[in-house]
C-alpha cells in the first residue's frame, strides 16, 4: 500500500488525506498538535524540523507540503519548513507536491495563467515565491522530484479569507457588512476540494512535475454578487455592503496582527483579480465544484464552526442568570 505524508491539517490538507484515504492509500499526516483527519496516521511534529521529516517520510510515495505557519509569522517560519521538505523528499525519493496562493503573480492586469510573470508585491509574496523557486531548483538539479499547486481565496468548508471571516458571518446574522476592498470587481475563487483534487492528481502524473498548475475554479465573482448569492441560499436579510476606506484597514492593523498582514495583499480585491485555469482542466479533465454548492459548504461550514461557540456563551448566560 503507498504511503502518503501530508504535513498541514488545514482546508487543503484535510481535503487531500480525505480524498486518499476514498482511494486506500496510506496516509500519515503530520501536524504540530497531532491533529488530522480519522482514518490517518496523526503525528504531532514540527515540520521545520528536518531530521524528524526526514524520519516521518521515509517509504513515502509522495510528500505533500499543505503547511500554513500564521499568516504574520511567514518570514520566520516558511524558510526552515520548505528547506526541511526538500530534504525529506530528497532522502525519501518521495514527490514534493505543495500548494501554493497567488502572492507570486502580485499586481496584475489580466487573468494570470500558469505563464504569468512572477513578480511578487511585499514580504509574504516573496516569501512564498522563494519557496517554490528554491524546490524547482532542486527538480531541475535532478534531487528531486516537485510540483506545486496554486489557487485563488478559498470558497467552500474551511475557507478562511476576507470574505469568509470578515464578510460572511456579519451578514448571516443579518448585520451590515464593511468590506476593505471594491464591491464589484471580478475576483476568482477557488474551492478546497479542487485544489486537494489536482494535487493529488498531479503528484502521480509525471508529466505535470517540473512546473506548477492553476486549481480548477469557477468564473469569477464580485463580492457583491458573492454576498447577495450567500444570503439568498443562507435565507437571510439581503446583503447590506459598505466599503471600508484603506485608513480604516490600515487602523484596524493597529492591533490586530492578522488584519495588518492584510495591509500588503489588499490589491487583490481592488482591482479584477481573475485566475485562468484551463490548462489543468484541459490535461486532466478536472471541473471546478459548481458555485452553489461551494458556497453551501462555506455556509454549513461557517454556521457549525460557530455553533458550539454559541451553545457555550448561551450556557455561561444562563448559569450567571441562575447565580443572580
Amino acid at each position: 500500500m503507498s504511503l502518503h505524508v501530508i504535513v498541514g491539517a488545514g482546508p487543503i490538507g484535510t481535503a487531500t488525506a480525505q480524498q486518499l484515504l476514498e482511494s486506500g492509500a496510506r496516509v500519515r499526516m503530520v501536524t504540530r498538535r497531532g491533529t488530522g483527519v480519522a482514518g490517518a496516521e496523526l503525528v504531532a511534529a514540527d515540520a521545520s524540523d528536518a531530521a524528524r521529516l526526514r524520519e516521518l517520510s521515509q517509504g513515502a510515495d509522495v510528500l505533500y507540503n499543505c503547511a500554513n505557519p500564521p499568516y504574520y509569522r511567514w518570514p520566520q517560519e516558511w524558510p526552515p519548513i520548505a528547506e526541511a521538505l526538500i530534504a525529506a523528499a530528497e532522502s525519501s525519493g518521495a514527490v514534493l507536491a505543495s500548494v501554493n496562493n497567488l502572492y507570486c503573480y502580485g499586481r496584475v492586469t489580466e487573468p494570470m495563467t500558469e505563464q504569468t510573470p512572477l513578480r511578487p508585491v511585499g514580504v509574504k509574496g516573496g516569501v512564498r515565491t522563494a519557496t517554490w523557486q528554491q524546490a524547482l531548483q532542486a527538480h531541475r538539479a535532478g534531487r528531486i522530484r516537485t510540483v506545486e499547486v496554486r489557487g485563488s481565496d478559498y470558497l467552500g468548508r474551511g475557507a478562511a479569507t476576507l470574505w469568509t471571516l470578515v464578510v460572511l458571518p456579519r451578514l448571516l446574522a443579518g448585520k451590515r457588512a464593511f468590506v476593505p476592498a471594491d464591491l464589484d470587481v471580478p475576483h476568482t475563487w477557488t474551492n478546497p476540494l479542487d485544489v486537494a483534487g489536482l494535487l493529488v492528481t498531479v503528484a502521480s502524473d509525471a508529466s505535470a512535475w517540473g512546473r506548477a498548475w492553476h486549481a480548477p475554479s469557477v468564473e469569477p465573482r464580485s463580492i457583491r454578487e458573492l454576498s447577495s448569492d450567500a444570503t439568498r441560499i443562507a435565507g437571510v436579510r439581503p446583503a447590506r455592503l459598505a466599503r471600508l476606506p484603506y485608513p480604516a484597514l490600515w487602523a484596524s492593523g493597529v492591533i490586530d496582527a492578522t488584519v495588518r498582514e492584510l495591509r500588503e495583499t489588499h490589491y487583490q480585491f481592488r482591482a479584477p483579480f481573475v485566475l485562468d485555469t484551463s490548462a489543468a482542466q484541459q490535461a486532466f479533465e478536472l471541473h471546478p465544484t459548481p458555485y452553489q454548492d461551494s458556497l453551501r459548504q462555506t455556509i454549513d461550514g461557517l454556521r457549525t464552526a460557530t455553533a458550539p461557540a454559541a451553545l457555550a456563551h448561551s450556557r455561561r448566560a444562563s448559569a450567571h442568570g441562575a447565580q443572580r
